[in-house]
């Protein structure tokens, strides 16, 4: 927006309105890729906080937590006169992300009986992806008031951090949680309230056997390097660094400048984004509908396959058609979108939510947090270093970042077909014995189970 633009970014206000401006670097701007990134960056560090709170206080203390820096962060963004405010407010609404996508996934895969854990995980991406709409819908409207429309669409953010602040309140806490303070018979008792049955012996001695192991476990982080655990570790890694680097986050986050590249004036590349919102939303449902059904994998393939085809036909479109200082023919551009929402949409049901599904179901109990907290931290650094890049490459890769982004799925293609177990319909406590030690390449790094590894600090 360019009262927004005017008060902190005033170079990049100045390069956008000029009369022959350059399309690729406009909003090339260090200071505004920091404004994006670092919440972020302070993202990773929350996380590995978060995974503490976790493990000590419980996953509803931690999301009431997030909560509190939400709004806080709110406040300051809102209410910027400076650009350190704005990033300090921006920081803070960082380490609120960091709990929340620490606590919400753990808290959604415990709570949710095997047969529609990936349906019910995926609800938060889904949340996600109708928060970015709502977002864009609100960023077009917000468009219009000048010059303070910019600090009534960051404002907003407070309502959903008050949803979530009441919200946290209401929700129960998982039975593994209260399993693992100790809290056996509260445990019981949230057990058969949340599956509605009273027979639930078998699952709550299963949660009390994985509570023992993990009580044996004094440092969790180093138990990761340990190298039964290093196929979740390095699955739930990969799974972050990959989603990044399908180039999502660089189409949303910049999905109004990356229209405007392409021709669009700045309220019909809000609306673009809009468009683009609704088909992230629509394409979440669909994994919602078919995860437990179809399975992880072939949502991921098949996803792959899409993203290439959008990725690569984007970069050569843009670098046929799209010069330095020209805009596209108004069908070129059209085009250009349906592809952009072709991207979306693939990634929406596959990548997206499946890349913290798989990380929150496939690491046991003892190192369940820990793990999930390096999964989110590098989430976290990938997105920072995306966030922080994709203007200045946009500008010096031009097209070619579109080609980049298409390696990198084609990469991660291979790596879901041949690396990737399927985890679908498997109880979140049997991932060792059903998952790992009878996929073809991670079984050898699992340990028999008469194997003991002893260590100082823990014991396996």
């Amino acid at each position: 927006m360019d009262g927004f633009l005017q008060k902190f970014f005033h170079n990049v206000y100045v390069r956008k309105h000029l009369a022959h401006e350059n399309n690729y670097c406009k909003y090339d701007n260090q200071g505004l890729q920091l404004f994006t990134s670092s919440l972020y960056l302070a993202a990773i560090i929350a996380s590995f906080l978060a995974s503490k709170s976790c493990s000590k206080y419980g996953r509803k203390p931690t999301m009431q937590a997030a909560s509190v820096f939400f709004m806080a962060g709110t406040v300051l963004c809102a209410g910027a006169v400076n650009l350190s405010m704005l990033i300090i407010g921006r920081i803070l609404l960082g380490v609120g992300v960091g709990f929340a996508n620490q606590a919400v996934p753990l808290f959604l895969s415990e709570l949710a009986p095997a047969k529609i854990r990936g349906a019910l995980n995926i609800l938060f991406q889904l949340d996600v992806t109708i928060g970015i709409f709502i977002a864009n819908i609100v960023n077009y409207f917000t468009s219009e008031i000048h010059p303070w429309g910019w600090r009534l669409s960051l404002g907003l953010a407070g309502v959903p951090a008050s949803i979530l602040c009441l919200g946290s309140f209401i929700i129960p806490e998982t039975p593994s949680s209260l399993v693992e303070r100790g809290m056996l018979e509260e445990g019981l008792k949230m057990l058969r309230k949340v599956r509605g049955v009273e027979n639930v012996e078998a699952e709550f001695e299963e949660m009390k056997q994985a509570s023992k192991m993990a009580q044996q476990v004094k440092h969790p982080y180093r138990m990761l390097m340990n190298r039964p655990s290093r196929p979740p570790l390095v699955i739930g890694m990969l799974m972050q660094v990959f989603q990044q680097f399908t180039g999502i986050n660089a189409i949303m986050f910049y999905a109004p400048v990356l229209f405007q590249t392409v021709g669009f004036k700045n309220n019909a590349s809000l609306l673009s984004a809009v468009i683009t919102g609704v088909v992230n939303v629509v394409s979440t449902i669909i994994s919602v509908l078919s995860v437990d059904r179809a399975g992880r994998r072939i949502l991921l393939l098949s996803a792959c396959f899409l993203m290439f085809i959008a990725q690569t036909t984007i970069g050569s479109l843009l670098y046929a058609y799209l010069k330095t200082t020209n805009s596209l023919h108004k069908g070129t551009a059209i085009v250009v979108v349906l592809l952009v929402c072709i991207f979306v949409m693939s990634f929406a049901w596959s990548w997206g939510p499946l890349g913290w599904l798989i990380p929150s179901e496939t690491f046991p109990l003892e190192t369940r947090t820990a793990g999930f907290a390096f999964a989110v931290s590098t989430n976290m650094l990938f997105t920072f270093l995306i966030a922080q890049a994709f203007l200045s490459m946009l500008c010096h890769m031009k097209a070619g970042i579109f080609f980049f982004f298409a390696a990198w799925i084609f990469i991660m293609g291979l790596f879901a077909m041949f690396l990737l177990p399927e985890t679908k319909g498997v109880p979140i406590d049997e991932m060792n014995e059903r998952v790992w030690k009878q996929h073809w390449y991670w079984k050898k790094f699992m340990a028999d189970k008469d194997d003991a590894v002893h260590d100082d600090n823990f014991v396996v």
